[in-house]
């Protein structure tokens, strides 16, 4: 049975068959993507007392610890309560099963050879995403004039390598990050903006995470809600969108666990659509 989704005044049939899920596959003990340096993820086999949880060594069935850093060891959704006081848990948003969605690619640059800004401890040789390069994503698939409720965003940036999905970002390979300015326009048309890349924000920035801050509304230099805070919006950093999804209109099933944490790791799934 094929299903309809409307947008934009628009009738759309979910293409199913063809649901790709952009995260990275978290391979325990084996190679991962990290950043900041933290310990990789690890599963350690529960043994004890006469019970091995590992089949290929005797044991009835297969029962491992996990052990992971959900901000750093993959792909990952943050609520607003990375970065304030108060709880409010990844787990408990009202994530629609299905919302709009806009894939694009963008190619980052030099901060020094644009002329958009960051703070703080801008450096010219910082490889950032622009405003400019979203407006001119944005314009090849038409938005907003005919797909103006989006409500998510996701950034793929080119190079798009297979190595993404297992690199180590650290002081000799830092990540990107966006500009204050292509933040503000993010923060202007959507509720939930998924990336590439492990952070929205400089690696090292002073612990400021401007970025984040401009996107669910919080003042520089605060850690409290406010009335004007965007609580009902999310994140989503490191994940990877193969080369067989084109830029354009998907929908999109952001699946996240009932964590009681400000992160964790989290399979969005982009549903392409077509026009009925």
């Amino acid at each position: 049975m094929a299903s309809f989704i409307e947008l934009g005044g628009m009738r759309y049939r979910l293409c199913e068959e063809r649901a790709t899920s952009i995260a990275i596959p978290l391979i325990f003990d084996g190679p991962q993507p990290n950043h900041f340096g933290v310990p990789n993820a690890t599963a350690t086999v529960v043994a004890g007392e006469g019970f091995v949880g590992d089949t290929r060594r005797g044991g009835s069935c297969n029962v491992a610890t996990l052990q992971l850093t959900p901000h750093c060891n993959g792909t990952h959704t943050e609520s607003i309560a990375h970065i304030v006081h108060q709880s409010v848990p990844v787990g408990e948003l009202a994530l629609p099963l299905l919302q709009s969605c806009l894939l694009l690619s963008v190619e980052p640059v030099d901060l020094g050879r644009s002329d958009e800004e960051y703070w703080p401890n801008p450096q010219p040789a910082d490889r950032v995403v622009t405003r400019r390069a979203l407006l001119e994503a944005l314009d090849a698939v038409e938005f907003p004039e005919q797909l103006g409720d989006c409500s998510a965003l996701v950034i793929r940036t080119l190079p798009n390598e297979l190595e993404k999905r297992q690199r180590v970002y650290d002081d000799d390979r830092p990540p990107v990050f966006l500009t204050t300015d292509a933040m503000a326009l993010v923060s202007e048309y959507f509720d939930h903006l998924l990336v590439d890349f492990p952070s929205v924000d400089k690696m090292y920035d002073e612990g400021q995470l401007s970025n984040h801050r401009l996107f669910w509304a919080i003042a520089r230099g605060s850690a409290q809600l406010d009335e004007d805070a965007q609580q009902r919006r999310t994140i989503t950093e490191m994940v990877y969108v193969p080369e067989s999804l084109q830029d354009g209109h998907y929908a999109l099933n952001l699946q996240v666990p009932a964590f009681q944490t400000d992160a964790a790791p989290s399979r969005p799934v982009l549903v392409p659509v077509e026009q009925a």
